[in-house]
């Protein structure tokens, strides 16, 4: 087996500062662990994606690091459509005039942002 490039060398020393700083924060071990992972299946070869998440994780260990960070979470993006609750007082299908306040997701019709978030 050959040795480390020198980006596997930072990568994996990225790696053990986050973890490293971390520790006492509620939710920060596991979400790293999670991130890591969700990568290691990435090629050798990609190597301008390898360095962006690179850069990423050094901007979120200078964010755990500063003093303001307490906890670390993430926001999950919905697998299916939503579940509708079926209230009380809502009787037969409301009609749909497209210019409505509510929620565009539990519509029928598209959601007024494209899913590819853009």
């Amino acid at each position: 087996m050959s040795r480390p490039s020198r980006l596997q060398r930072q990568v994996l020393s990225l790696y053990r500062e986050l973890l490293r700083a971390g520790r006492g924060k509620p939710g920060a071990e596991a979400r790293v662990r999670a991130e890591f992972r969700q990568h290691a299946s990435l090629p050798r070869s990609d190597v301008l994606r390898i360095e962006y998440l690179y850069r990423r994780g050094r901007r979120q260990l200078q964010l755990l690091r500063s003093g303001h960070a307490k906890a670390m979470g993430a926001f999950v993006r919905p697998q299916g459509p939503p579940e509708e609750s079926s209230g009380a007082g809502a009787s037969g299908a409301q009609p749909d005039d497209g210019g409505g306040l509510g929620n565009p997701l539990d519509s029928m019709g598209s959601p007024e942002t494209p899913p590819d978030g853009r």
